[in-house]
């Protein structure tokens, strides 16, 4: 699975289902975590927190209901979108399930075409680049589909670790990303590499991107890690 891939949470305890989901999710090109139970899944979204959950309603333990509540109400996880699947067809449970914080919600059974399509509209909310938006940062322009960067109209060349990073950065402008988190997010979460690697790729971006001058737009954060801008 290429690394800076979307990460996608699937809470569900129905081996059937999760395995669907699996399947197209992977299909999609994106990276497919896996919890069963509440807890589980509010551990995971702790230890690394995805870019969008497909959560089911019903669950053994804490309900899918409870989770995005709790979810919701954190600061550090309120801004993951939360996609609800439920069989309950009543509007009085879709506005529940809306009001507990849900993005969005998919009644079972549901159109894999529609819940895919509906994922690819979240992440263009929170992960523009993923979904091969163009993105512009002051006087930079990257697009995702094409995998060209310019910066005040001169092309930047880049290799495909610096293009990462700079969509990451692009993705969420003023974010402070620890050095941790760009391994997961660019190198991806099964490979080791060691975190002065991200420092060596940093000064890289840098050096191609003030190459026709101008400032440097990535921001060291001293004992924290880098931002753009």
């Amino acid at each position: 699975m290429p690394a800076n891939q979307p990460t996608v949470l699937v809470v569900e305890d129905e081996p059937a289902q999760r395995d669907v989901l699996t399947y197209n999710l992977e299909a999609e090109g994106y990276q497919v975590s896996l919890a069963e139970t509440g807890d589980d899944a509010v551990l995971q979204v702790t230890e690394a927190p995805p870019d969008v959950i497909v959560l089911d309603w019903m669950l053994p333990g804490i309900s899918g209901i409870e989770i995005c509540r709790r979810l919701k109400a954190s600061q550090a996880t309120r801004n993951i979108p939360v996609i609800m699947l439920t069989a309950c067809t009543e509007e009085t449970d879709r506005v529940r399930g809306l009001e507990t914080g849900a993005d969005d919600y998919v009644v079972k059974p549901y159109s894999v075409i529609e819940l895919m399509a509906r994922i690819r509209t979240q992440l263009r909310r929170v992960r523009p680049a993923s979904v091969g938006e163009k993105l512009e940062y002051d006087d930079i322009q990257l697009d995702a589909e094409t995998h060209r960067v310019t910066r005040a109209g001169h092309p930047i060349k880049l290799g495909p670790t610096e293009f990462r990073l700079l969509s990451t950065f692009m993705d969420k402008p003023g974010r402070v990303w620890t050095r941790e988190q760009l391994l997961d997010r660019v190198w991806g979460r099964d490979i080791y590499v060691d975190t002065r690697t991200v420092d060596v790729h940093i000064g890289r971006l840098r050096k191609a991107l003030r190459q026709n001058g101008g400032e440097d737009p990535v921001r060291t954060v001293r004992g924290a890690g880098y931002a753009l801008g």
